[in-house]
């Protein structure tokens, strides 16, 4: 283990995340709000813990390993999410808790979008644009991970995409040619913010509204600058354009990449995970904007915006809040079930993945198939190439322990006084970084306990991490020499 290595990383990650506190100063010096010194405390906190980390390994020059890999994508959030806390804890207008402050903090780095804080309709903007930008951030470090170096890790069954993405291939340490990879990710990144940025305000938003807005779309994240979040607008120009964009968040990165390298849309067609993505997209919208029509709930213009809207919502994780809760029958267990699919591998999108489900599924069929030739070889295939038996021995291997960390967890809640459906849905919610759930959590996390909170802190933490990245670190097997 290269400790002073992952120090000098940990050091420069921290310097990197205090400039981004500069930009709040100057939304809080331009609107007023008296929170600019909130916000140079935490830089100046903030960039000298980042020196202390980096300055006494400097001079360390050695290659990670994979092994430091686990350790350093597992310290990017949980370190920054720490340290995002401070502005929101030391500011003036939202007098948050400790626990408050990193729930919110990791809620937006994870992209979850669970949120304590009600009242968003009167919160400082600086404030405001710092919970967007802490989404903003989540979302490209997530794809830059994902991308570059979960496949290399090996992170149930994600090694799938090594041939594809566009990030290292060797087995035995992070290469520079992530360097490579993280630019082209994050300049794709900015054009589709950009993008969105504009679209918004040709729809009717305010630049401050655009820009946050945009950024926890792109994110999939959800946070919004008021408690009734995009429908305070009572725009179907808005919604749609939200919808078209976390779509696009919500799909394979590599296949962006590769889109703008060749300048060709014909990647994704060939696709299968992203073709098993857009299938669930059809499928699941004419459901759902079927029988909000047909079950006389909403009009055919309002089935249709609405419907489409809150299945990408739920479906890419982006969890922007809205009243599906309130839909009758079975809708709103549809839709929080979908949330367990989530985007595809290596996007901004939280579940368990498409290419996993898709896995499961094909697996599954071979089972059966298998009961019936029960000595036939059926191999599994993706783009007609065979996926190797350990792929899907670490796809079932996520899975299981996906399942068994969510009942943990569920029953910690209900050990906490929450309610059974309050419970279910706030794990779901919370391991998938969907963000609002049913029940008491519907709107808001700020009324359950503190216990419970930290519970669903460490459930947005395992799931933005895969899972696995989080529970190696509590194998003694992965501190031995």
């Amino acid at each position: 283990m290269q400790f002073a290595t992952i120090a000098r990383v940990l050091g420069v990650l921290l310097m990197i995340f205090s400039l981004t506190l500069l930009v709040p100063i100057s939304v809080s010096v331009w609107f007023q709000d008296h929170n600019h010194l909130t916000f140079l405390l935490g830089f100046v906190i903030t960039f000298f813990s980042g020196v202390a980390f980096w300055f006494p390994a400097r001079g360390r020059k050695a290659e990670l390993r994979t092994r430091d890999g686990f350790l350093i994508t597992a310290l990017f959030w949980f370190v920054l999410g720490l340290f995002g806390a401070l502005p929101l804890y030391f500011s003036v207008g939202s007098d948050l808790s400790v626990t408050d402050a990193i729930f919110e903090s990791l809620s937006g780095l994870t992209t979850t979008g669970a949120t304590v804080i009600s009242g968003l309709d009167n919160l400082p903007p600086s404030l405001l644009y710092y919970r967007h930008q802490l989404q903003w951030l989540g979302g490209i470090g997530i794809i830059v991970i994902a991308v570059a170096i979960l496949p290399l890790l090996g992170i149930g069954g994600m090694q799938l995409y090594r041939a594809e993405a566009p990030g290292p291939v060797k087995d035995n340490k992070l290469t520079p040619r992530i360097t490579e990879t993280a630019k082209a990710l994050f300049l794709i990144y900015v054009m589709f913010t950009i993008t969105c940025f504009v679209a918004y305000k040709l729809a009717g938003m305010t630049w401050f509204e655009a820009l946050g807005h945009s950024f926890s779309t792109v994110a999939n994240g959800g946070f919004s600058s008021y408690d009734a979040s995009l429908r305070h607008f009572d725009s179907p120009a808005i919604l749609l354009i939200c919808t078209v964009f976390m779509l696009i968040a919500g799909a394979n990165f590599a296949l962006h990449f590769v889109a703008w390298r060749e300048k060709s849309l014909l990647h994704y067609l060939k696709d299968a995970e992203f073709r098993f993505y857009f299938g669930w997209i059809i499928v699941g919208t004419i459901i759902t904007v079927g029988y909000l029509y047909f079950s006389h709930t909403l009009s055919m213009q309002d089935s249709f915006v609405l419907g489409f809207y809150n299945l990408a919502s739920t479906l890419t994780t982006a969890g922007f809040a809205s009243d599906f809760n309130n839909w009758p029958s079975f809708l709103p267990y549809m839709l929080f079930i979908l949330a367990f699919l989530g985007g595809c591998a290596s996007s901004t999108g939280g579940g368990m993945k498409m290419i996993r489900v898709l896995l499961l599924y094909k697996q599954g069929v071979r089972e059966i198939n298998r009961l019936i030739h029960p000595n036939a070889i059926i191999p599994i295939k993706i783009r007609k190439v065979t996926v190797p038996d350990r792929v899907i021995e670490a796809v079932w291997g996520f899975f299981a322990m996906y399942v068994v960390m969510y009942i943990a967890m569920f029953l910690m809640l209900l050990m906490t006084g929450l309610d059974l459906e309050t419970s279910f849905s706030a794990v779901g919610a919370c391991i998938t970084n969907l963000g609002p759930g049913m029940g008491d959590v519907a709107s808001n996390y700020g009324a359950i306990s503190n216990p419970a909170k930290w519970i669903l802190t460490f459930a947005m933490l395992l799931g933005r991490l895969e899972v696995f990245t989080l529970l190696v670190l509590f194998s003694p097997m992965f501190w031995r020499r």
